[in-house]
């Protein structure tokens, strides 16, 4: 018997109200998966990704983020802190998840298979907030970006694969 290979279609995850989805979702779109924080110096990207999510959305990108809490404990908020800081202060109207462990024996199972498939030299860890991954529309992780990398500096990578 074949096993089937992981793809990024095979994982779920909470959405900030609590509901689960299924990444299947996302199928046939150009994805971009980000770890965010709400209290860090990195913390106005979020209006960069939403630029990008606007300008194209209706050519099929999607902007995923990710709350976590591992670095520097710098977004400490509940999902409902989170859902109105993020919407207050950036307009952000892309999809955003639950609180979730980027690294460690808790990791979500999505950035477990992100990392494992997009490593880096010596440590396939994130490093910081706002680690970003694109996945292009078959599904696969196609690049890493560092988090000092800024969402307009993605922009040709993302148009060239939409």
């Amino acid at each position: 018997m074949i096993e089937k290979e992981t793809s990024f279609y095979d994982f779920e995850a909470k959405l900030l109200n609590g509901k689960s989805i299924t990444l299947s979702k996302f199928k046939d779109k150009t994805i971009v998966v980000v770890n965010t924080a709400s209290k860090c110096g990195l913390t106005l990207q979020y209006e960069g990704l939403e630029n990008l999510y606007q300008k194209y959305k209706k050519k099929g990108l999607v902007i995923l983020g990710f709350p976590c809490n591992q670095f520097g404990g710098q977004e400490s908020g509940t999902s409902k802190e989170i859902k109105e800081f993020c919407s207050i202060n950036y307009g952000v109207s892309f999809t955003m998840f639950d609180k979730v462990d980027v690294n460690g024996k808790n990791a979500h199972p999505l950035f477990v298979y992100l990392k494992s498939e997009l490593g880096e030299f010596l440590s396939d860890a994130i490093k910081w907030n706002f680690t970003k991954f694109v996945i292009d529309k078959t599904g696969k992780p196609v690049k890493r970006y560092s988090p000092l990398t800024s969402p307009e500096e993605m922009e040709s990578f993302i148009v060239s694969i939409l």
